[in-house]
């Protein structure tokens, strides 16, 4: 294995516990049992499971069912809805090439996702949205179409909303503006900036922040989690990605969580544990647990 590939070391442990409010944990190498106990030897004592298709929703849920301190949340991420409609010819969602199905292929999809999210154990829908940077303009349609009914199934089963936006940020806000999003929405891997962050604030919208919070680049993140009010930030992984520096480019997992909390409370000039505290309190109103 070279050092590309190690897993980086466990940080100090946080004195506060918090969750990881998104993470891959199917995606990620070792056993689930491996991935909580690491987490929970730092203060990451809760995780949010996420699917990003049917198959990987039904993981999460039975995963969340097995596991107390796993949360799941279902969807079919927005990238996947275009690739049920139009077909995968590459096979790059991790399914092998897929024909394309259209409406009737996305609708049955969408009702196994409906099923799973009356589950108890489910506490989200989600990640779902819309994603500009990798599906090119003849998938909008069935991306928006996807996130519509996603809202709705988040709406009807009382569940949070995860949201997915990739360089779409007007559009997911306008989605969410005519459809009336539910009373618990998170952006997830939140990607805007200040001034956005203002406008979900007005929203009561979560911001959950990953690791690229603390890339070189990311000040116009920075910028947002410090005017973002306290009680709607949240942490996460999204491992395997996003693994914050010194470690980026290594495999993330949530037990690397302490390393963004740091860099979090160090841009609000705060303490650790007083951020440590308020996410742990928001991600379990955000996903009801």
């Amino acid at each position: 294995m070279s050092a590309k590939d190690a897993p980086p070391p466990l940080p100090e442990p946080l004195l506060v516990e918090v969750a990881d409010s998104h993470t891959h944990l199917d995606m990620q190498s070792g056993t689930v049992e491996e991935a909580l106990v690491k987490a929970a030897a730092v203060g990451v004592t809760t995780v949010v499971q996420v699917g990003c298709d049917v198959k990987g929703s039904r993981w999460a849920a039975e995963t969340a069912a097995a596991h107390a301190n796993v949360h799941a949340a279902v969807a079919l991420h927005p990238n996947e809805a275009p690739r049920i409609v139009l077909g995968d010819p590459d096979g790059w969602s991790r399914q092998g090439a897929r024909e394309g199905g259209g409406d009737a292929a996305l609708d049955d999809a969408l009702a196994e996702i409906d099923r799973l999210a009356a589950l108890p154990h489910v506490r989200g829908v989600g990640e779902t949205g819309l994603d500009f940077f990798r599906t090119g303009p003849e998938g909008v349609a069935a991306q928006e179409r996807s996130f519509r009914a996603h809202i709705e199934i988040a709406k009807r089963h009382g569940k949070a909303l995860v949201i997915h936006d990739r360089e779409a940020h007007a559009d997911v806000l306008r989605v969410l503006d005519e459809e009336g999003a539910p009373d618990r929405t998170v952006f997830h891997c939140y990607s805007g900036d200040a001034e956005m962050a203002e406008i979900c604030a007005a929203k009561g919208y979560y911001m959950s922040f990953a690791g690229n919070v603390t890339f070189k680049n990311a000040q116009p993140l920075r910028d947002a989690l410090a005017v973002a009010p306290l009680e709607l930030v949240l942490v996460e992984t999204d491992a395997p990605f996003l693994t914050p520096t010194p470690f980026r480019g290594r495999p993330n997992a949530p037990y690397l969580i302490p390393v963004t909390v740091r860099a979090m409370a160090e841009v609000r000039g705060i303490g650790e544990n007083e951020l440590a505290e308020a996410i742990a309190v928001n991600t379990a109103r955000a996903f009801d647990y």
